[in-house]
Order: structure tokens, then C-alpha cells, then sequence
């Protein structure tokens, strides 16, 4: 599900589940909390590099968990979107240099995974997008990190929940970098790493902690704005009727039948 290899001064935390083309369920996402908690503890550990192993760097929501969510009651919800939010919030605030390695499909809560990383590195055939408004809910969780990264552009993509491709992403600022192949993709993340580690750890992590301390709005506060509005939007009328209709690979109710 989650594997975690570290060659000193890099350590690699890897999305296994090839299956479902790494999409998240509540499991993966204590697991990822837990593996960078971990992760910002190793004074020998200097970057970090997100990848995933299969056809996708993170295809979003799992459809068994989704199956579950779709039963959850409020509180349930809000719970579940709270750890959600632990997850991203352990990702952006560690005091380590994280670099999203993204091939395949990133989208909704994946998408939301590059937006979390300081450096994003992608394949030119990786494809992304906020796709949750197509189940009827919203990029809640996702959205303080999302913004943060591509500000009011964010809105015409959370709304129309369209795919786009890597060269978009480059150009909206969700990504830096974009490569032809894996190996040109592999020679970025080591010349950033190269750069990184002549960087002091603890002016590094100050300027880590600087980007959030200036930020418009304080994270932690509009994360909670945001769970409180996951947790309603999978219990409205569409959120429901959306979930459902994913999950029995129908047309959703607002969509010309």
C-alpha cells in the first residue's frame, strides 16, 4: 500500500497500490500522515520524494472507501475529512523539501497530493484535475493547498472539473517542471536535490515555515472551512446522487439523459 525507502540524504515514499491505480482510501491516508511524521524526525533524511509505483500517481478517491462515505453520517464525515486534512497538512508542513515525482493521472485528492509538495516534477503525458464536482461534491480538503499553489485559477477548473494535461498544469503553476520521459524526468528531481542539499536544513525549514506564517489566510483555519464543507457536500442531495451513480457507473441526475 505505502512503501517508505530511505538513501541517505533521500527518502522515498512510494504509493503502492497499482491496482486501483493509487487512488486513497482511509488506510493510505494514516499511512502517509504517519510516514512523514516519521520522515521529519530523520536529521540525515534531507529531501523527500513522492512517487507512485503503477499507471498513475494517484487517481483520487478509492471506490471501496467512496462505498463507505457514501453511509457515513455527519460526524463520520467530518471525522473522515479531518484525517484527510492531518494527511495534506503533514505533507506541506514538514520541514523537509518534498518533490511530487507525477507520471499518469493525478486527479482530485491527487492532484490535491502535488499541490501539497513544495516541488512538482511531471511527465508530459500526465494528466490532471479537480474532478470531484463530476460525484456531486466539492475540492475541499485540497482547496487551502490547491490555492495556495495556483491561486483564482484554481476556480474555472474546480467548477468545470476538467482533465488537463501537464503542459496546463505547468503553465497555471501547480507543477514547475514537466518532462519528456522518465529519465529526463529522474535528472530533474536529482538537480534539485543536488541544490537542496547545500541548502542549511534549518534555513530550509524556516522558510518552509515562513511560506505558511505569510500566507493570506492561516492553514490550519481555512482546513477546517473546507472539512466542514466536504462533510456537507457528501450529504447533500447531488453529493449523494453522484456518489451513487460513480459508484453504479451510471450517469449522474444533472447530466441530458
Amino acid at each position: 500500500m505505502l512503501r517508505v525507502e530511505v538513501q541517505k540524504p533521500v527518502a522515498r515514499v512510494i504509493l503502492d497500490r497499482p491496482g486501483v491505480h493509487n487512488a486513497f482510501d482511509d488506510e493510505l491516508i494514516v499511512f502517509l500522515k504517519d510516514a512523514f511524521r516519521e520522515l521529519c524526525t530523520h536529521p540525515d533524511v534531507r529531501a523527500i520524494i513522492l512517487r507512485a509505483n503503477g499507471k498513475s500517481f494517484c487517481a483520487g478517491a478509492d471506490l471501496n472507501w467512496m462505498k463507505r462515505v457514501a453511509e457515513y453520517s455527519r460526524e463520520q464525515n467530518l471525522e473522515d475529512a479531518r484525517s484527510m486534512a492531518r494527511m495534506f497538512l503533514a505533507i506541506a508542513r514538514c520541514p523537509k523539501p518534498v518533490i511530487a515525482r507525477v507520471h499518469g493521472a493525478a486527479l482530485g485528492g491527487g492532484a490535491g497530493l502535488v499541490a501539497a509538495c513544495d516541488i512538482a516534477v511531471a511527465m508530459e503525458s500526465a494528466q490532471f484535475g479537480f474532478t470531484e464536482v463530476k460525484l456531486g461534491i466539492i475540492p475541499a480538503v485540497i482547496s487551502p493547498f490547491v490555492i495556495a499553489r495556483i491561486g483564482s485559477r484554481a476556480r474555472e477548473y474546480f467548477l468545470t472539473g476538467e482533465r488537463f494535461p501537464a503542459s496546463v498544469a505547468l503553465q497555471l503553476g501547480l507543477v514547475q517542471h514537466v518532462a519528456a520521459d522518465e529519465a529526463a524526468l529522474d535528472a530533474l528531481i536529482e538537480t534539485k536535490i543536488a541544490q537542496l542539499v547545500t541548502s542549511s536544513p534549518s534555513a530550509v525549514a524556516a522558510a518552509k515555515e515562513l511560506f505558511f506564517a505569510t500566507a493570506e489566510k492561516n492553514l490550519e483555519s481555512s482546513l477546517e472551512i473546507a472539512v466542514d464543507a466536504i462533510a456537507r457536500a457528501r450529504a447533500s442531495e447531488d453529493g449523494q446522487a453522484g456518489m451513487k451513480a460513480f459508484l453504479l457507473r451510471e450517469k449522474p441526475p444533472w447530466i441530458p439523459q
